[in-house]
């Protein structure tokens, strides 16, 4: 069987390294591995290939994988490639969903103690050399996240790791999923239907639901209009879950404590972009992510998924095309 390897980008990060593509064929010696790098050289190559482990997928790729009887993609959010050919397609597609869930949770919980404790200022009095004891207010502003009521607006793996944790720091946390259900570390889970009653209660929102019709700019300017004005909103999901001219303008009005922000609508985040400026927000590029060992991981979750496809059983992280993940 030949199995065809196309995870290449244009940021050199996001590039699967030789090692882990050796590692596969030394764990499967009896199948055929193959690489590509470009889109050119995956329409050269994908003909024969009867499984594809990819970032992604085009329409032209998919009409010349004919061949093909099962798509793997290393991220969690695969979108981009649900065109209309791919869900009318029989193909099963799995994602690299919980690969990278313990590091975005950490991350989702260090940037909102940064954003709490007014980090960014001291930060910027830093680079400036200034000693700004005075400026921070000890009664109003110095939050902490013990007793803060934490809303996470999706719970997958994400989510699901960002409740544990807050809940370990004393948090109360409110999960909303489309599922009804208890979840570990959630005091409460409701339904989609209930986000404007929880957006007015929490203290911090953070967004860890996929890109979907119904996400696309889940967080608009009524939405910011009904949150407290110390609360402080956290987007590891989707830049479109977020309408940022809206958020700009709550943020400018000081309709918000602060964000952070490791997605956006269009990336790279344009240089004018006023969030650039803005000592009420945390800009990290698309990196709460990374990991010392997350090509390993994806790598080991891709084989164990393999080793099922080989011995005809049920695949894990299977998507609902349909429903978009």
């Amino acid at each position: 069987m030949k199995i065809l390897v196309a995870i290449y980008s244009a940021v050199y990060a996001w590039n699967i390294p030789e090692e882990q593509v050796e590692a596969l064929r030394r764990e499967f010696p009896e199948h055929t591995f193959a690489r590509a790098d470009s889109d050119a050289e995956v329409l050269e190559r994908i003909g024969d290939a009867e499984v594809v482990y990819c970032s992604w997928m085009t329409r032209p790729q998919l009409a010349a994988a004919t061949q093909v009887r099962w798509i793997h993609s290393n991220a969690a959010g695969i979108t981009p490639m649900l065109f209309p050919e791919m869900i009318a397609s029989p193909i099963p597609v799995t994602n690299s969903s919980g690969v990278s869930s313990v590091t975005i949770a950490e991350h989702v919980v260090a940037v909102t103690l940064a954003l709490l404790r007014d980090l960014p200022l001291a930060w910027t009095r830093q680079g400036a050399q200034r000693w700004s004891q005075h400026e921070f207010d000890s009664g109003a502003r110095m939050r902490t996240l013990r007793d803060a009521r934490v809303l996470i607006v999706g719970l997958g793996s994400i989510g699901g790791e960002t409740a544990r944790l807050a809940s370990g720091f004393g948090a109360h946390v409110v999960g909303i999923r489309r599922t009804p259900g208890p979840a570990p570390g959630v005091a409460a889970v409701v339904g989609p239907d209930r986000l404007h009653a929880e957006l007015q209660l929490a203290d911090v929102v953070v967004l860890a639901a996929p890109h979907t019709r119904e996400t696309t700019r889940l967080i608009g300017e009524a939405e910011l209009r009904l949150m407290k004005d110390d609360a402080v909103l956290v987007n590891v999901s989707r830049g479109t879950l977020v309408d940022e001219a809206a958020l700009v303008g709550a943020l400018e009005t000081r309709r918000l404590r602060g964000a952070a922000l490791d997605v956006f609508e269009h990336e790279p985040l344009a240089a004018d972009s006023p969030l650039w400026r803005r000592d009420d927000v945390i800009v990290t590029p698309h990196v709460s992510g990374f990991h010392a060992d997350y090509w390993g991981t994806a790598r080991r979750l891709f084989a164990a998924n393999l080793r099922r496809f080989i011995d005809g059983q049920p695949l894990d992280n299977l998507v609902d095309k349909q429903a978009g993940y």
